[in-house]
């Protein structure tokens, strides 16, 4: 499909992407994310419930967004995530904290986040994967805005799952 140019876009709901979503984990997060939104710009997390999002809750992260200096602090990180990608438990750190594991101002993930503030929409994104499970090229995520107040961004809700 093109769009704007580009022949990867995709539209997912009523969520125009820059890139086609190949996870089906992510996919739902993202119908689930444009679900509760409604009319309005984003949704807020007291929204969410976990009841809602048991498809694809091992793979969910949310980030508390942090000012002075910016950065994202691990609010919760699906087992998933835990165990099979971060292969560590990074709940309650901030990416600052793990800049050391290239999370940190200078990281693709980091800029992405920064640019989900700045633009109040999803951004989807693919990263080589390193890791220790070999068996994988890549990590697709998704990073959806959230708001309490309906305008500012306050945290950040991200589904990965690994992509061939």
């Amino acid at each position: 499909m093109q769009a704007g140019g580009r022949l990867d876009k995709t539209l997912v709901g009523t969520v125009d992407l820059d890139v086609r979503l190949k996870s089906p984990v992510n996919i739902s997060s993202l119908d689930y994310w444009d679900g509760l939104r409604g009319a309005r710009t984003m949704p807020s997390r007291a929204d969410m419930s976990p009841v809602d999002m048991v498809s694809f809750l091992p793979n969910v992260i949310l980030l508390d967004v942090m000012a002075d200096p910016q950065d994202f602090k691990y609010r919760l990180v699906g087992t998933k995530v835990t165990l099979q990608m971060l292969h560590a438990d990074n709940t309650g750190k901030t990416m600052r904290e793990l800049d050391f594991k290239g999370q940190g101002p200078d990281s693709k993930i980091f800029s992405n986040c920064v640019k989900v503030i700045e633009t109040r929409q999803p951004l989807a994104g693919q990263t080589p994967y390193t890791g220790k499970n070999s068996d994988f090229k890549a990590t697709e995520d998704i990073i959806m805005p959230l708001s309490q107040d309906g305008e500012t961004v306050n945290m950040l809700f991200v589904t990965c799952e690994f992509i061939d």
